[in-house]
């Protein structure tokens, strides 16, 4: 809970900078798509994160500091795991970017929210009301959003929303993991996995050159540096003050800031059906979110954990 309305303020401005970073992230994933393939793209970028994240561990340590939960080896064997679900997440996510637009991407993506709480029932997780009518929501806003009139659908799109499914798991695994291990290491194990899957597929798949990787820089240098490294830090710093349901709300404009970024900076324009779907996707992420909090806040056992992202997850 936030110690004053001052702190309060600050944390709530800080998650909003934090979202606002991770909406403009589908746009650099976008741009890097035009120049590097997808497993490389991921490579370079979660490399980057994983050392800047390295170098703000002092700055982590004051605001999250270590638990005393197991290490060594069940902290790799952890890591690898929730870094094979993200390094599948990303890879589908990026590759679906290829070939949809940033605005589009982050709310389909964002049907993870809802998706996470429903995968909790097969762990026997308590879910409410608010989370089946947000989920039969999120279906209406996706035909809208993946589906056209003349009922086709883009590649992009099925490539994006095959994501939402990885990003639900890992945020699930994350809830797991997270009770066991120290987070911080945890989630620095994750980067480095996903950096040295994507970096060993990456030659059998994908032929690109020097020319290319430099071409793509400034999209690499953004999700490493801004989106896995600033945006983590910034959150841990923030989510230690911030009001656990204000937080859930906030993040949820992470769409909202892609189809901004998608706007300004690629000229997207998002067509009177698509932005319908997206008004049913928001409300449908906004009442699961409720769902969850409400869900985490109640005095019992095997509950679903808290929908806040503990890491960067979504456009990663």
């Amino acid at each position: 809970m936030p110690s004053s309305p001052h702190s309060a303020w600050r944390a709530n401005a800080l998650l909003i900078l934090v979202t606002a970073i991770w909406g403009f992230g589908f746009v650099a994933q976008r741009v890097g798509m035009q120049h590097i393939g997808a497993f490389t793209y991921n490579a370079l970028r979660f490399g980057i994160g994983s050392l800047v994240l390295l170098a703000f561990v002092p700055l982590l340590r004051r605001f999250n500091p270590p638990a005393g939960r197991l290490e060594g080896r069940a902290l790799l064997k952890a890591g690898a795991a929730a870094g094979t679900l993200l390094f599948i997440a990303a890879y589908l996510q990026t590759a679906g970017l290829a070939y949809t637009g940033a605005g589009k991407a982050g709310f389909i993506t964002g049907f993870y929210v809802v998706l996470v709480p429903l995968l909790g029932l097969f762990w026997r997780q308590r879910t409410s009301p608010f989370t089946w009518v947000g989920g039969a929501l999120s279906l209406a806003g996706l035909y809208l959003l993946t589906i056209s009139e003349s009922l086709q659908v883009n590649p992009g799109d099925l490539l994006v929303l095959s994501s939402a499914f990885f990003w639900a798991a890992h945020i699930q695994a994350i809830g797991y993991f997270s009770r066991r291990v120290e987070p911080l290491s945890f989630s620095i194990v994750q980067y480095v996995a996903v950096a040295l899957f994507s970096a060993l597929v990456a030659p059998f798949f994908e032929g690109n050159t020097l020319s290319q990787i430099t071409a793509a820089a400034g999209a690499v240098l953004y999700g490493g540096v801004m989106v896995v490294g600033v945006s983590f830090t910034l959150q841990v710093i923030a989510q230690r003050e911030a009001h656990p349901g204000h937080a859930a709300v906030i993040m949820v404009s992470e769409a909202m800031w892609g189809v901004v970024a998608g706007w300004l900076l690629l000229g997207e324009v998002l067509t009177p059906r698509a932005l319908a779907g997206c008004a049913l996707m928001l409300v449908a992420m906004l009442l699961s979110q409720a769902g969850s909090y409400l869900s985490f806040s109640l005095p019992r056992r095997n509950t679903q954990p808290e929908v806040l992202k503990t890491d960067r997850s979504t456009s990663l």
